[in-house]
């Protein structure tokens, strides 16, 4: 059996608050295959968009390891952890991020210029994603143009454009109405299916949550399934 795509190992992080320690993790093991999608629910404050962090490498914890793909983590430079969140991990918060002065084609090919891809072949990419976002018509189009649908699928069509093992997503329909966030969880869910991505998704939407092949929750400090 392949390595899980993300796999947390007695994960431990804190923070100094006023002089004395903030427990947020106190050794959290979870493990995320490919294929697989995962709703991290749990209250504000819990340590969601923490554990998020430490997932995908933007923070270190301060102790236990991360593994992508089955490669301990903790041991690497900045420039390696940098180098292996570009190519291995996409991705998508609750506002989209999206450059404002370059069209929805551009915003995604940006991030796969940078990892190393032709102009012609991110172009392609990019159009090939929007096609399959239904947002064709769309690619001209500034973020400021776009509704708030269409700039978060356009965001998960940026964060999946590079090939990525493992996709992070913090509230992602957070900011959308009802109707629009189920769109946007619809080719969200389209995009996991088709690719095989392993997807950890961070929401207070529980509807959204139970379409999910597994949920967990944070319960002091550590990581627990939900029936």
């Amino acid at each position: 059996m392949s390595a899980p795509a993300l796999c947390l190992e007695k994960v431990e992080r804190r923070y100094d608050q006023a002089g004395s320690p903030l427990e947020i993790l106190r050794g959290v093991d979870f493990c995320l295959w490919a294929g697989q999608s995962v709703a991290l629910v749990a209250p504000s404050g819990a340590g969601k968009s923490t554990l998020l962090h430490i997932a995908g490498l933007l923070e270190k914890p301060d102790a236990g390891e991360v593994f992508i793909a089955g490669e301990a983590t903790s041991g690497m430079n900045d420039a390696a952890r940098t180098a292996l969140r570009r190519g291995e991990i996409g991705f998508v918060y609750q506002f989209h991020h999206l450059l404002p002065e370059f069209s929805a084609l551009e915003n995604i090919m940006l991030p796969q210029m940078i990892g190393g891809i032709s102009r012609r072949e991110a172009s392609d990419r990019a159009g090939q994603l929007l096609h399959y976002l239904g947002l064709s018509a769309r690619a001209k189009h500034r973020p400021a143009e776009l509704s708030g649908g269409e700039q978060q699928r356009v965001a998960i069509a940026r964060a999946v454009a590079n090939g990525p093992r493992l996709l992070l997503a913090d509230e992602p329909t957070g900011n959308l109405d009802p109707k629009t966030a189920d769109h946007v969880f619809k080719a969200l869910d389209a995009i996991i299916r088709a690719t095989g991505l392993a997807t950890l998704i961070a929401t207070h939407n529980m509807e959204l949550a139970s379409r999910m092949d597994r949920r967990v929750t944070l319960h002091e400090g550590l990581v627990v399934e939900v029936d």
